[in-house]
């Protein structure tokens, strides 16, 4: 009875010593107002980042390519990976990631390896082109370099049941971890004098022809044999 007495004069002299703040509660007065949780506020990215283009550590590329292979069974599992390993590295090594890729690209726009992406994908346009040297690249390196020097090697790159031989977005993964980290788009600090990219590709001509098959397996008989339809 004596607490119940307590609890009751109490609540009548906060009651009367504070009319103007009865909207607060009862319960705050005695024990406390509940503060609100305050929310984060948005991160403010002050980095200072110069335009570059210094391409990353080819060894350093390499590892970080073997290492998402190793830790993802699927194409979707080793793009977040990617995401996630090249966050780790500072703003110009992310760009110097993206402009590694585009002088990989570079490296095999060639005619002969245009012929595996067509033979392997059933068809290949400009775009699907792209496409498939990135996967080529997603591959590893030792994939990369033996298809530089002969496209007809893919052919251990084959899975029975595989339709498509691409990963468009291994070309984004560096974009993406660069926008998730700083904030800002990485196309804004590639230095103008970087060359090796999509723009500056070589012309060439085809040494194949679509509408003479045979001229495809000249360059590519494993690969002819296995999949051309």
């Amino acid at each position: 009875m004596k607490f119940a007495t307590i609890i009751f004069a109490s609540i009548l002299i906060l009651s009367c010593n504070q009319k103007n703040n009865n909207e607060m509660g009862i319960f705050d007065k005695l024990f406390g107002k509940n503060e609100p949780v305050k929310k984060e506020k948005p991160k403010v990215f002050n980095q200072k980042i110069e335009k570059t283009s210094e391409m990353l550590d080819e060894t350093t590329f390499w590892n970080i390519v073997d290492l998402s292979l190793k830790n993802s069974k699927n194409i979707d599992e080793q793009e977040r990976f990617l995401v996630k390993e090249i966050e780790k590295l500072t703003p110009k090594q992310m760009i110097g990631f993206r402009l590694r890729t585009d002088k990989l690209l570079y490296d095999t726009y060639n005619s002969e390896m245009w012929c595996a992406g067509y033979i392997m994908n059933g068809g290949c346009s400009d775009d699907g082109f792209e496409y498939f040297r990135n996967w080529i690249i997603s591959r590893g390196k030792d994939t990369y370099y033996k298809a530089k020097e002969n496209p007809d090697s893919l052919i251990l790159e084959f899975v029975e049941g595989e339709d498509y031989y691409e990963f468009e977005s291994f070309w984004y993964v560096a974009l993406t971890a660069f926008e998730n980290k700083t904030g800002k788009a990485l196309y804004d600090y590639i230095a103008d004098d970087f060359k090796t990219n999509e723009g500056n590709y070589p012309n060439f001509e085809f040494t194949w022809k679509e509408e003479e098959p045979e001229t495809m397996k000249v360059i590519c008989p494993k690969l002819f044999e296995k999949m051309w339809n």
